[in-house]
Parts: structure tokens; C-alpha cells; sequence
């Protein structure tokens, strides 16, 4: 009798642990961007001409960025560049004037609204 109980603890554990590890991560990309997590947030860096885009989800639910801010840092070989990221509506931090290209890592570092700071590391598909 034990040791069904046993098993039957172990197997639960088991399945449990599985849903859990399964749970947290990135998940796939809505706007054909490249998919990062940093602390319970969810990141999509995308690009659109010479506008790259940060989009910000809690979980899977978009999050208002009023009162975010940041800097983007692309790094492709010994090429540098940065521009500030500007909050836009309704979840999208956006930076001007930067070319992303396939293979380009980049950093953003965002002011969250209550003033907490998160850093998002990507390499662009």
C-alpha cells in the first residue's frame, strides 16, 4: 500500500513539474520579430523600415507602456549604434533611425513605469 503511494506521488510530481516547466519561456512571435523574456515580461524586437519596434506582454497580454522608456543598442560585428526607446501606443517602444538586420544582436534596456529596470537581450532573425 506504501509504495502505490508512492508512485502515485511520484507521478503526480512528475506531471505537475512538465506543466510547469512548460509554462514560462517566449512565446512565438506575433509580429514576425524575434521572441526574449526578462522577468515576468514577455519582449518582441521587429523591425519596419528604420523603425525598430519593442513590444512589451505580460504573460501573453499586451502592457501598456505610458510611462516607459529606454535604450537600444545593436551590435552587428564592430558596429555600434543606439537610439532612446519612446513609448507608443498601445504596447510598442520604438526607436528611430536604426537598420536591423538578420544576425544583429541587441540590447534593450527599459525604464519600466514604476521605475524598475529590465534588460532584454535578443539576436535578430
Amino acid at each position: 500500500m506504501k509504495t502505490k503511494f508512492l508512485q502515485l506521488v511520484v507521478v503526480a510530481a512528475t506531471a505537475f513539474s512538465v506543466n510547469a516547466a512548460m509554462a514560462h519561456g517566449p512565446k512565438a512571435a506575433k509580429f514576425g520579430g524575434t521572441v526574449a523574456s526578462a522577468g515576468d515580461l514577455g519582449f518582441e524586437l521587429a523591425t519596419q523600415g528604420d523603425t525598430v519596434t519593442v513590444y512589451v506582454d505580460d504573460h501573453g497580454t499586451p502592457l501598456p507602456t505610458a510611462g516607459m522608456s529606454g535604450k537600444l543598442t545593436l551590435l552587428k560585428g564592430a558596429e555600434k549604434s543606439e537610439a532612446d526607446l519612446v513609448a507608443a501606443a498601445p504596447n510598442k517602444l520604438e526607436a528611430k533611425g536604426l537598420k536591423l538586420s538578420a544576425g544583429t544582436k541587441a540590447v534593450a534596456v527599459v525604464t519600466l513605469a514604476d521605475k524598475k529596470v529590465v534588460t532584454v537581450r535578443f539576436t535578430a532573425r
